[in-house]
């Protein structure tokens, strides 16, 4: 027998179903609430609100887990390739040699953009933000690949939409970068895997032979990997939202990277990097800015410590941390400001305030550490992480036309004026008189 619980609305009790995942989440099913009792729920943020029913991601912050498809991240991160993963979260289960192999070539196959979109790259101001370059120009495919407008494509369709922005993606990302710092385009080159290529459209000079550190090969594939979903945030729920409609797969990811493009999601790591330049800027005395981060009354606050999600700690960032730390002494990076977030670092893992609140260094410190390590500017942080994120994105659009999901369409508590009468224009003056 389903459990149920128990509401009292006015005097009239109804039974509203509970509902259990597989991981022993329990909701409270209130889809018919408001046909029932004409009552709708308040939950600001959603953050106590389940949306959907979804088989991709599984996260408990509490106790710091993180799983893709049943599998955990720290076996993905050390040891699996980002497109392994790009293919179990799109499709459910890890590829064999050979559908890894026909998966390969179809993404390698697609990497070149059309020489018109380009164009339209090239018309954007220098100064414009990559991201919102980014986003105008995923929305723009839809005008070289009008099929994907079509609401009910085919599985074999769709498979070619998804193909083609996992491949695109990486193409007009590093357009958008070169274009930002005045230097001609790069093409992809075919003999790379997916993270070197794009190391490679970014640093290629003309004429001059360039081949992608492997450290930095490697660092990039575990960052793409840790952000490659993270259940219903902000931006994923952003394109699942803008699918339910029916818009086409390109339309629901642009609205996505607009949504990641905010400080307080994607924009964390930038924010990062943007606090240890003001921390150099100011002198360099971490202590000093210690003592503002444990003062309520200062507004100061370390970027990059604690998780909204993760109330312990974030698995993702002990994974990243070793990668990080291998990037600057392998590399041999010197710089001033990495030598504050060094420093930042050893202080929040050891100072009782830190360690009592749970203010551990997390995913967005170390990414912006890495970012920066490689020599990509902060403009360009929040790219990279759309570049990884691309996947959950993609399978979330997928999972949701799969299950037929309804339009999205919250409800609200009005708190407006109540009903009143038009008065015409000359007896309003009169009136103000």
């Amino acid at each position: 027998m389903q459990e149920k619980a128990i509401l009292s609305v006015n005097g009239q009790e109804i039974e509203l179903p509970i509902v259990q995942g597989t991981e022993n989440e329990i909701a409270v099913d209130i889809s018919k609430l408001r046909a029932q009792t004409g009552v709708v729920t308040i939950d600001r943020g959603y953050k106590n609100t389940g949306a959907t029913f979804s088989g991709i991601t599984f996260l408990d912050g509490e106790k710091g887990i993180l799983r893709y498809r049943g599998y955990s991240i720290e076996d993905l991160t050390n040891k699996g390739d980002f497109l392994e993963v790009v293919y179990l979260l799109l499709f459910g289960e890890l590829p064999n040699e050979e559908q890894y192999s026909k998966f390969f070539k179809d993404i390698k196959d697609q990497e070149i953009v059309h020489e018109r979109l380009k164009k339209i790259s090239d018309e954007f101001p220098s100064g414009a933000h990559p991201m919102g370059v980014l986003s105008s120009l995923v929305s723009a495919l839809t005008a070289f690949h009008p099929n994907t407008l079509k609401p009910h494509a085919s599985e074999e369709e769709a498979y070619l939409y998804m193909v083609k922005l996992i491949a695109k993606l990486p193409t007009i990302a590093a357009w958008t970068y070169r274009k930002h710092i005045g230097r001609p385009a790069n093409y992809p080159c075919r003999s790379l895997d997916y993270t070197s290529n794009f190391l490679y459209m970014l640093n290629k000079m003309p004429n001059n032979e360039y081949t992608p550190n492997p450290i930095a090969s490697k660092a990039l594939n575990q960052l793409l990997i840790l952000h490659a979903d993270h259940e219903q945030n902000c931006s994923t729920s952003t394109v699942r939202m803008v699918g339910s409609s029916n818009a086409s797969l390109y339309a629901s990811i642009s609205a996505g990277i607009n949504a990641l493009w905010g400080p307080l999601h994607g924009g964390a790591n930038q924010a990062v990097i943007e606090m240890l330049e003001s921390i150099k800027e100011d002198g360099g005395d971490v202590d000093k800015f210690i003592a503002k981060a444990k003062d309520k009354n200062d507004p100061f606050r370390l970027m990059g410590f604690g998780h909204r999600v993760y109330k312990n700690f974030d698995p993702r960032a002990k994974l990243i941390k070793q990668s990080a730390d291998d990037v600057l002494s392998q590399l041999g990076i010197k710089d001033p400001v990495l030598d504050i977030a060094k420093k930042l670092e050893e202080t929040a893992l050891s100072d009782p305030y830190f360690i009592d609140r749970k203010l551990f260094p997390n995913v967005d410190f170390y990414s912006g550490i890495i970012y920066r390590a490689l020599g990509i500017p902060t403009e360009m942080f929040t790219v990279m992480f759309a570049i990884g994120r691309l996947p959950g994105w993609i399978a979330q659009w997928k999972e949701m036309r799969e299950t037929v999901e309804p339009i999205g369409r919250p409800r609200q508590i009005y708190t407006g004026e109540v009903a009143r009468d038009f008065v015409e224009i000359k007896e309003r003056d009169l009136v103000a008189q």
